[in-house]
C-alpha cells in the first residue's frame, strides 16, 4: 500500500502542486494507493498513517530547488531544510522524523514550482510535474525519480 500526502497551499499558485497530486490520485481510484490533501497541515493526517502503517508514504510538497519549473526531484530527508517553502504548519523534516517507524519507507518529492502568488491555479509547467508524480505511483515508479 502506498499513502501520498499533498501538501501545500492552492491558494498561492504552485504551491498547490502536492494538493493537486493527492486530488489526481484520488480520482484515479487507484488499487493500491491511498491520497490525502493534506493542505498546509500534514501532521492532522499522521494517525492515518499509523493506522494503515503503509509500505510506502509519499509527501509530495513544492519545493524550492533552484530547478526549472516543474522539476521533480526525491529529496533526501537530510536536504529537506535546503528546499522547504514553508507554507505549512509543521516542516516537513519534523514530520518525516515523527513517522518515521510508521512506514516501512518515508520519500519526500518536491515539485519546482514557477509562481507562488495569491492566486488558485498551477502553472503549465507545474501542471506537468504533477502529472510526472501521478504517473509514477500508478506505475509504481516513485523511486524512480530523480533524486536532488
Amino acid at each position: 500500500m502506498i499513502v501520498v500526502f499533498g501538501v501545500g497551499n492552492s491558494l498561492h499558485g504552485d504551491d498547490g502542486a502536492g494538493p493537486a497530486v493527492a486530488e489526481k490520485i484520488i480520482a484515479a481510484g487507484l488499487p493500491d494507493a491511498v491520497a490525502y490533501n493534506c493542505g498546509t497541515a500534514p501532521e492532522n493526517f499522521t494517525g492515518l498513517v499509523r493506522r494503515i502503517h503503509p509500505e510506502l508514504l509519499v509527501i509530495v510538497d513544492a519545493a524550492e530547488m533552484g530547478l526549472p519549473a516543474g522539476s521533480v526531484r526525491r529529496i533526501p530527508e537530510e536536504r529537506i531544510h535546503d528546499t522547504a517553502i514553508g507554507t505549512h504548519m509543521m516542516a516537513l523534516s519534523h514530520l518525516v522524523r515523527f513517522l518515521a517507524d510508521a512506514a516501512e519507507r518515508i520519500v519526500v518529492v518536491g515539485v519546482q514550482p514557477g509562481w507562488m502568488g495569491e492566486g488558485e491555479g498551477l502553472s503549465d509547467a507545474v501542471r506537468g510535474g504533477v502529472e510526472e508524480v501521478v504517473g509514477a505511483v500508478r506505475e509504481g515508479g516513485v523511486m524512480g525519480i530523480m533524486e536532488l
